[in-house]
């Protein structure tokens, strides 16, 4: 007989469970060859407008790759919690001073620049789990999904995550949104939910 298919909630946390599991170098590590694996992406070069993401419960860390996009000229923009459940993103400066929001997590100051997700040119998404058909397990919110539902074409959907998250088949609502590619620390894998490379 069948093993049962592990529902979205047992599967999120034991995905959870893995990335916490990794030592801190192990995600120092990863955070730093996660710069070369984003580095093959298509676009990368002439992108000037990135959301990112502040990395907690063991996501993988992406303070190098921001470096890396500051080097360039890249402005940097930071996901903010809206009251719709949806997300504005927000120029994050260097030297800003960040306010955390009821979650906990770091927000740019509100009076910041801010650019629709459709004004960007690659969104770089945290998750807990992800397939190669470019399914994503959030956190269970929907805000990046309700944000990106009316965005056709529009930024490159990059999720962020360590090997270890990845699973067979991530099992989707109608409302997920796919992603373009995910980018770990061993590689760039091209997801084939969206659109083809180039």
């Amino acid at each position: 007989m069948p093993e049962p298919t592990p529902s979205r909630g047992q599967l999120r946390a034991e995905l959870r469970a893995r990335r916490r599991a990794l030592t801190i170098e192990q995600q120092a590590r990863a955070a730093r060859a996660l710069v070369a694996s984003t580095a093959g992406l298509p676009g990368w070069r002439r992108a000037r407008h990135i959301a990112l993401y502040l990395a907690a419960d063991g996501e993988i860390g992406t303070a190098p790759l921001a470096e890396l996009a500051r080097t360039q000229d890249k402005q940097l923009f930071l996901p903010v919690l809206q009251p719709d459940m949806r997300l504005r993103f927000v120029e994050w400066r260097r030297g800003d001073r960040l306010r955390r929001n009821r979650f906990g997590i770091p927000e740019p100051p509100a009076d910041n620049r801010q650019r629709s997700a459709r004004e960007l040119d690659i969104i770089f998404m945290p998750l807990v789990g992800w397939d190669r058909e470019g399914g994503r397990l959030g956190m269970g919110g929907g805000y990046y999904d309700r944000t990106l539902a009316a965005v056709a074409g529009g930024p490159l959907l990059v999720g962020l995550a360590h090997s270890c998250q990845e699973t067979d088949t991530v099992v989707r609502e109608v409302w997920d949104i796919p992603l373009d590619f995910v980018a770990t620390e061993s590689g760039l894998h091209h997801c084939n939910g969206r659109r083809a490379p180039g």
